[in-house]
């Protein structure tokens, strides 16, 4: 350093010290010191309110996640991923229907199926530093909070897309610092164990928008595409996506939809837009879209992009949807039961653990994103439905009282005849179709799978004569008896029930055509025969679930009179039987159902019931064919198919016909229809002055015209060409027709022998006949009896074929009845054999009978008495002529002096008559002639064997079922 150098640094420090000794350099020196220690106090205070409010702040932090569990990685991701999805409903061949009823519509979409346009609007919008933030931005929290605590009119918010995944994945939508702070911990731990694109993945599926054009709330950005644009997410052109980005601030309010479906009101539609119009902006701000862009979206008109309310499957198929989803239902709560350790049987016992099981198995159903495939063929149901809603033959619609339970008004609601069909595919249990209702907004209720009612004579067939071809009591054509009869009942009432004709008593009568008639009297007689056996559990084991103690012994269940009944699906699925060669397999609607991955979660197994053998099923159902062929009670459906296949079946009527149902099958499917009123009172029958066909032509009606039509869209399912397969136990033997023994030669001389199918397993007829004898008979009143040895001979018709006393006792059985009916006039037997019976005569002489003259005929009245066999004609005291009982009371005459006896079957003869006299085409009337002296019998007129005489046969209406009654 130089010398000159020095010396200025020598004189500035000279300079210096002069300086700070004058006084007002002391002065500045203590102010500035001052200063100085008052700003570090100052700053040393700042630090430490800062430390103390940050942990103050830290602390009230912590207390409020103090009861946050410590969530490990994999159940934060289950619970960010497992979100609700809508189930799917599908048909057969996966044709699908339509989602679930749920409260919310949403459907998974991946991130590589959504629009750009949807992403870039999302985080101009709502997260604009998504890339580069670990989960919060906390410039945006302090500004959140800062306007809360000064109750800002401001609200920004401050929520990243990570925290709205937290806020609507894991915790709730509850306002407070608690949820926030657990918020804020839960989004930085989630950034740690999910990719960005996962938790946009994750947001853009479970984040709300609002409504469709249904009115149904959705969420998810698939579900918004389709539901507002009728369009798919990865779609959207820039409009649509700035508008579906920006409604998750205020769905209900930017929706373009009403809560009941269908476009808001103008002026209501604007709010949305302005809110597609800001996220435009935010999107050109950002550098996401250009000036060009954002011109061009923002004079789009998104209303014409708006969807139209769309039929959802509930409204489409009412029926169909609820029943899928009901049975649904069914299956969840017994695997969700399972799960629990819970026996699902129990479900079945337990009303409360049923009840609690159906809650969590169709809150599981709604929202689990099921793919629930059904049975039901599309094309079989929309025809079959078509037909339904046109048919034009149901009958009246009433009107009747209802009182509202809010209101507690009357009101009058429609009470139309209501129908239940299905059909049921024989080899699988299949559910192919089926009709509901007439109208869901009538009533909800599924009058084929959900309605119980008395199944009338469809009845027989499952209760009596397939058990009893099953025990080996009868063969398709062994003898029944149709006579009435008067039983007392356990309950002390007597029950004498009739055929649809009251009058009508068919004898004995082969049971092929005592069921293809529906002749209720055989029947009962036939079940009196094997009730001890039970035959009621047949109907168990065909899934028929009402039964309750009392139909397994009362009577009238022969002919339909359950106490509760059946549904369509459980008397169609039960004669379903019969066509699979006797097995039994329960009825299904859901094939499979699948969750969102693909797993299979259920699938159908068939578990078959041996219920009859092969042969026994193959014997009624031959039984069944003659119900639709002339004749037959189901003649009318053979008239009105368009098509010809092996069909059997079975038509039923109950009391004052209150139900009329047929069901039949043929190799393929099983097809069951139900007519009545939702009043079983109500009648669907008062006659054809009423302008109303008779109950069995309706549904006989509706049966071909259901076959017509599955067999025109699907001719592969219905199988017109197939054949019912004998088989080897299945024979053919002759038999005495009146007995169903071998058949003996008396048998055979009397021209008696019938041939039919019989169960070789089972029985056959191999003891001789030996109920036949020779036979002279009277008529009285039209019935035929032995005559007497002192009947007059000229009443009597000799060499006929007759049955002895052991014969008919067996027939008849502990019932009894009048032996005289077994073989009525027209009856198949009556002209080769008579009845065995002895009429109880009395011991007066029968009542007298009153003559006139008409010109040459001579007339009289019957006697009142009951055992007349007819009349003696008199000329002047001699007997000239004799009348037969069930002849014309008319005899020829010329002049003379007339009268007329009648004569019983013991051979008394009343008084005479008064006497008419024919004189000159004028008659006389004389006093009454004093009875002529007791004189020989002259020789019996002969009439050869098989003269017919008696009543005349009872007329049935054509088409008209022999059902009587269902109940007791």
């Amino acid at each position: 350093m130089s010398k000159h150098k020095k010396n200025r640094i020598n004189l500035i420090e000279e300079k210096l010290e002069t300086m700070t000794k004058t006084k007002w350099a002391k002065r500045m020196r203590i102010t500035s010191g001052v200063t100085w220690n008052l700003l570090l106090l100052l700053i040393i205070s700042g630090l430490t309110l800062f430390i103390f409010v940050g942990s103050v702040g830290a602390g009230y932090f912590a207390s409020l996640v103090a009861k946050e569990p410590l969530r490990s990685k994999q159940e934060m991701r289950d619970a960010i991923f497992t979100y609700e999805e809508t189930s799917e409903l599908y048909l057969a061949g996966d044709v699908y229907i339509g989602k679930v009823n749920s409260d919310i519509e949403r459907r998974e979409t991946k991130l590589d199926s959504v629009s750009p346009f949807v992403i870039d609007a999302v985080y101009a919008t709502e997260d604009e530093y998504f890339e580069q933030h670990n989960g919060i931005v906390p410039k945006a929290i302090f500004r959140g909070l800062f306007q809360d605590v000064t109750n800002s009119d401001s609200q920004t918010g401050g929520s990243t897309l990570t925290q709205q995944l937290i806020k609507n994945r894991i915790l709730t939508n509850e306002v407070s610092y608690e949820r926030k702070a657990k918020e804020i911990l839960l989004a930085m731990r989630i950034e740690h164990f999910m990719k960005k694109d996962e938790i946009l993945e994750a947001y853009l599926n479970i984040i709300p928008y609002g409504r469709n054009s249904n009115g149904q709330n959705i969420a998810g950005i698939e579900t918004a595409a389709g539901g507002i644009f009728a369009t798919k997410a990865a779609k959207l052109n820039l409009p649509q996506a700035a508008f579906i980005a920006g409604l998750p601030q205020a769905p209900f309010a930017y929706t373009p939809f009403k809560s009941g479906g269908g476009v808001k009101e103008k002026e209501f539609l604007q709010p949305g837009i302005d809110r597609m119009k800001t996220v435009l902006f935010r999107m050109k701000e950002t550098g996401y879209i250009t000036k060009q862009q954002y011109d061009e979206a923002i004079a789009y008109d998104i209303t014409k992009d708006f969807r139209q309310p769309v039929l959802r499957a509930n409204e489409r198929y009412p029926y169909l949807t609820q029943e899928i989803q009901n049975r649904t239902v069914d299956i969840l709560s017994k695997i969700i039961a399972k799960k629990d350790g819970v026996d699902p049987g129990r479900l079945d016992k337990e009303v409360k653990l049923k009840e609690k099981y159906a809650i969590l198995a169709t809150r599981s159903m709604k929202n689990d994103g099921y793919r629930i495939y059904s049975t039901v063929n599309k094309d079989i149901y929309d025809k079959m439905n078509d037909i339904g809603n046109s048919f034009e033959h149901y009958g009246f619609t009433y009107s009747r009282e209802v009182k509202d339970s809010d209101s507690g008004e009357v009101q009058l609601v429609e009470d139309p005849v209501q129908v239940g069909a299905i059909m049921i595919e024989n080899s699988t249990g299949k559910i192919l179709s089926f009709i509901g209702g007439r109208g869901h907004e009538h009533e909800a209720l599924n009058h084929a799978t959900q309605a119980y009612r008395q199944n009338g004579s469809a009845m027989k067939p499952l209760l009596v004569y397939a058990p009893a071809i099953e025990y080996g009591i009868i063969g398709a054509g062994s003898p029944v008896v149709d006579v009435k009869f008067n039983v007392r009942q356990s309950n002390g009432s007597t029950w004498s029930p009739s055929n649809y004709t009251s009058s009508m008593e068919a004898g004995i009568i082969p049971a092929r055509e005592a069921l293809s008639k529906s002749l209720n009297l055989a029947t009962a007689r036939l079940y009196r025969d094997i009730i001890d056996r039970r035959p009621a559990e047949f109907l168990a084991k065909m899934g028929i679930s009402k039964l309750v103690p009392g139909d397994y012994v009362n009577y009238s269940t022969s002919y339909g009179g359950m106490d509760i009944g059946m549904s369509v699906e459980e008397n169609t699925n039960a004669f379903a039987t019969f066509a699979n060669g006797g097995k039994f397999l329960d009825a299904y609607i859901i094939e499979k159902i699948e969750d969102t991955d693909g797993n299979i979660v259920f699938q159908h197994e068939a578990k078959p019931v041996d219920v009859f053998s092969p042969e026994t099923s193959y014997i009624i159902t031959d039984m069944l064919r003659d119900v639709v062929k002339t004749g037959g009670t189901g003649s009318q459906v053979s008239q009105n198919m368009n098509f010809s296949t092996e069909l059997a079946a079975k038509t039923g009527t109950t009391q004052g016909y209150g139900d009329a149902w047929l069901v039949g099958y043929n190799p393929n499917v099983s097809l069951g229809v139900w007519l009545g009123y939702k009043d079983r009172t109500r009648s669907l029958f008062y006659g054809l002055e009423r302008q109303t066909l008779h109950p069995t032509a309706r549904t006989s009606m509706l049966f071909a015209r259901i076959m017509n039509a599955a067999n025109d869209v699907t001719p592969e399912i219905i199988g017109a060409n197939s054949r019912f397969e004998r088989p080897a136990g299945v024979v053919s033997r002759s038999f005495c027709g009146i007995s169903g023994l071998a058949p003996s030669a008396a048998c055979s001389s009397a021209g008696l022998v019938k041939t039919d199918l019989f169960n070789s397993k089972a029985m056959l007829p191999t003891r001789p006949d030996d109920s036949i004898t020779s036979s002279s008979y009277v008529s009285v009143k039209g019935k035929r009896y032995l005559a007497l040895p002192s009947t007059p001979g000229e009443f009597i018709t000799t060499g006929g074929t007759g049955v002895n006393q052991a014969f008919i006792d067996r027939m008849l059985g502990p019932w009894k009845g009048d032996a005289s009916k077994l073989f009525p006039a027209n009856s198949a037997f009556a002209s080769h054999v008579v009845s065995g019976a002895v009429f109880n005569a009395d011991d007066s002489a029968p009542a007298s009978v009153s003559v006139s003259l008409n010109g040459s005929t001579l007339t009289w009245s019957n006697s009142p008495s009951n055992d007349v066999i007819g009349y003696y004609v008199y000329n002047n005291g001699a007997k000239i002529g004799t009348i037969k009982d069930s002849s014309s009371n008319t005899f020829s005459v010329g002049s003379g002096s007339y009268s007329v006896r009648a004569v019983d079957i013991t051979g008394k003869l009343s008084n005479a008559s008064n006497v008419v006299t024919k004189e000159a085409d004028k008659p006389v009337e004389e006093k009454a002639e004093t009875p002529p002296p007791t004189e020989n019998i002259p020789p019996p007129v002969t009439t050869p064997p098989g003269d017919n005489e008696g009543v005349t046969p009872p007329t049935d209406e054509k088409n008209d079922e022999d059902d009587k009654t269902g109940d007791e």
